[in-house]
């Protein structure tokens, strides 16, 4: 089950899975994250390697700050 602060990304309606498999797509944590990666990556100077895992690392957290000042 889905928290209230992790709603799909883009909400479509009830109609649009009609025949369908029921995907709702990303999440809106998956969302943030994303969007916070281009500001994680531009952090790094072009001759190091900050390793993917330590990117998306440091997405997710700013992803699950967002959603926490969204709660408040």
């Amino acid at each position: 089950m889905m928290s209230h602060e992790n709603l799909p990304a883009f909400t479509q309606n009830d109609w649009s899975f009609a025949g369908g498999d029921g995907r709702e797509g990303m999440t809106l944590r998956d969302w943030f994250a994303g969007q916070a990666l281009a500001c994680v990556y531009s952090r790094f100077r072009p001759d190091s390697d900050p390793g993917l895992d330590d990117l998306a690392l440091q997405a997710y957290a700013i992803a699950d700050a967002m959603l926490a000042e969204r709660s408040e």
